[in-house]
């Protein structure tokens, strides 16, 4: 193997430890090489990290410990043990041990467990058996130098069997006796053949699980239109449901290409302002109102929502919009409620423009198969 092949596959394992949340750093002895902790994808802030846990004898002792990417779970753990947040420790599995990396201790992990509505009795938790040995550090480094390598071979052979399933990612044990196959899928799909084939090709005993799309690039990761990280892959970790609705209230043309986030479906962010446009929507009239003139009847178009604007036109002439504030429009319906109709809307206005559709052939239809 040449050196570039070397240190092309020192980069990727780099890149495939800091997916658990760890770095490898090159210790000062000649060809040693020792594992810390490092920023990585959903990491906790511990905003209580600075308070002195009250000592209360018989306190069960918990831990949140990450996995790859964004799977994490939670642990008990002896007293004597005596952790911190970083340590790379061995866990409890269904079979053997898993390897994972401490990121909560204390008081924080049980309002962590309530949040994440965590609701396994205590007396059925699995348990951190011991602080990671040497060997176990090596086994599990060597697991992950196999995952890229397995998933590429395990989609040939599920493209083989004519499966309608897309694997995601491969995520191996620490002790290297079991692997988790990440898949998404339309339907259901029947993969028995395929658990059969994976053992045999692997050696190891397979899980099959399946993710949403959302779930598919919270896992990945990647940059969204924004030029930022995909917030689902950085501080997200519950995820609320995108509606049509959202993008209607505030005003956006129902176009896919502009809404649709890297998983295809509408992005989390358009759930952010929200709640604003609804507030701000409260102070504005019922839009289905016709504005009477004596020029003629005006129609609804559009809303500048927080200029408190409203923009309409004369149904004679859809082409030209003006835009009217808020204020002078409830005059307006004010006065045809009264039976009289102002002279023309130009009075009102304060800027007019040439109307140009904004749709490019998109409706509600297509923005209804990226909801959830």
């Amino acid at each position: 193997m040449t050196d570039n092949q070397n240190k092309n596959e020192d980069i990727l394992q780099d890149q495939q430890v800091f997916n658990r949340g760890g770095k490898l750093t090159e210790e000062y002895n000649p060809g040693q090489k020792v594992l810390c902790c490092s920023r990585c994808k959903l990491n906790d802030f511990d905003w209580m990290k600075d308070y002195e846990n009250q000592e209360v004898e018989g306190k069960v002792c918990l831990a949140e410990v990450r996995f790859k990417n964004d799977r994490k779970d939670f642990f008990l753990y002896p007293e004597d043990l005596d952790l911190e947040v970083g340590e790379m420790v061995a866990v409890e599995a269904a079979i053997g041990h898993d390897i994972g990396i401490v990121t909560l201790l204390g008081d924080m992990v049980e309002r962590q467990m309530k949040r994440k509505r965590f609701r396994t009795p205590r007396e059925e938790m699995k348990k951190i058996y011991r602080r990671a040995k040497t060997n176990d550090v090596e086994k599990w480094l060597s697991a992950i130098k196999l995952e890229n390598s397995t998933l590429a071979r395990t989609r040939t052979i599920a493209d083989n069997l004519g499966l309608e399933m897309k694997l995601n990612d491969v995520e191996y044990q620490g002790d290297k006796t079991k692997a988790i196959f990440y898949y998404t899928a339309d339907g259901r799909v029947d993969f028995r053949e395929l658990i059969k084939k994976l053992a045999e090709e692997f050696h190891v005993r397979v899980e099959m699980r399946q993710i949403g799309v959302r779930q598919e690039s919270a896992k990945l990761g990647g940059l969204g239109s924004c030029g930022r990280e995909l917030c689902c892959a950085s501080w997200i970790s519950n995820f609320q449901s995108v509606t049509t609705g959202v993008a209607r209230v505030q005003q956006l043309s129902p176009n896919p290409q502009k809404l649709a986030g890297m998983c295809g479906k509408l992005k989390c962010c358009l759930n952010y302002e929200y709640e604003a446009y609804v507030e701000a929507l409260k102070e504005f009239p019922d839009t289905n109102i016709v504005l009477k003139f004596k020029a003629g009847d005006a129609v609804h178009q559009k809303n500048d929502v927080f200029k408190g604007i409203m923009w309409y036109s004369y149904k004679t002439d859809r082409g030209n919009i003006m835009a009217l504030p808020i204020k002078q429009v409830n005059e307006i319906i004010a006065l045809n409620k009264k039976g009289e109709k102002p002279e023309k809307m130009e009075d009102y206005a304060v800027t007019k423009e040439t109307h140009t559709n904004t749709n490019e052939g998109y409706g509600e239809a297509d923005l209804k198969k990226m909801s959830d």
